[in-house]
């Protein structure tokens, strides 16, 4: 039986239903950000927004903010708790612009422990459920490959989930081929952002390599409009990818967060998005795939 790892304890696969695999909770970015909406750190705005993702029928949110990036696992296990959602915690880190001084000081195997300890024991008793890693825009910095080689180790060792964040998209193929290198299972693999590159060849060789593809960015037509996500999508699905791909909305700015006075909110794409793609045609039951059956191939590992 496999189980996936959530701020409250392990749960059984089948626990986590409908998934966001990418969102946030509690985020406060480090005081070189500037863009002081992206944090997110009203504890009631908060709530208020994961009772919202419940009301749609929303079962297990991903918490995507690493060490780097102000993650507080008890404040998440405490919203857990009062919303009766499953939150599911990560380690690691965002890019190299975030990174506390001690990554550079730190031997690749001293960080690879940490991540590890933190799947594996987890801090006051919290367990993160996934690791992860990130690269900048158009470039991997060295301290960005430092970070996903020492990844690598506790996927190995207890088969941990991967995330990656792409900046705008890019640089996909170049982080694969690194945990490529360290033997990293890919049916373990997520990569995010990748509809802010919405290249179809692009998308269509990384799906190839067997991870699972995220879009992230329903609603935010600042980037452009959902046609083009739409499209995308059922470009990866007739293509045979349906089982690789992943959808959240990664509200990751006050602004976002109908809790914090803004929108679209954790609840457009239950109501607005994915009655759109069944409207143009996606299956109710590649809906499920998406949104229930990958999630949890891809987080229950445990």
């Amino acid at each position: 039986m496999k189980f996936a790892r959530t701020v409250c304890g392990d749960i059984q696969a089948e626990e986590m239903g409908f998934t966001y695999p990418h969102e946030h909770l509690y985020a406060v970015p480090p005081t070189c950000q500037k863009d002081r909406d992206l944090e997110v750190s009203d504890y009631e705005g908060s709530v208020a927004e994961l009772k919202l993702f419940k009301s749609v029928g929303g079962q297990t949110l991903v918490e995507a903010s690493t060490l780097d990036y102000g993650r507080n696992l008890s404040l998440l296990k405490k919203m857990s708790e009062e919303t009766g959602v499953h939150v599911i915690a990560t380690t690691g880190f965002n890019k190299h612009i975030y990174y506390p001084n001690w990554v550079e000081e730190k031997s690749t195997e001293e960080i690879s422990d940490i991540l590890a300890d933190d799947i594996l024991e987890g801090r006051d008793g919290i367990r993160a459920g996934f690791i992860k890693i990130g690269t900048y825009y158009n470039m991997i910095h060295p301290l960005e490959e430092k970070t996903a080689v020492a990844a690598a180790q506790p996927q190995k060792r207890c088969g941990a989930p991967i995330w990656g964040h792409t900046e705008a998209g890019t640089m996909g193929m170049e982080l694969l081929d690194i945990l490529a290198r360290e033997n990293v299972d890919f049916s373990t693999v997520a990569l995010g952002h990748l509809d802010r590159n919405p290249d179809e060849y692009y998308l269509l060789k990384l799906a190839d390599r067997g991870i699972y593809i995220q879009f992230d960015g329903p609603g935010k037509v600042k980037y452009y409009p959902d046609s083009i996500r739409v499209a995308l999508i059922k470009s990866l699905i007739s293509h045979g990818y349906a089982d690789q791909l992943l959808i959240s909305g990664d509200m990751g700015r006050a602004s976002y967060l109908e809790g914090y006075g803004g929108g679209p909110g954790f609840r457009y794409i239950k109501t607005k998005f994915i009655p759109r793609l069944l409207d143009e045609g996606v299956d109710e039951d590649v809906i499920h795939k998406i949104f229930v059956e990958n999630p949890k191939r891809w987080l229950a590992v445990y």
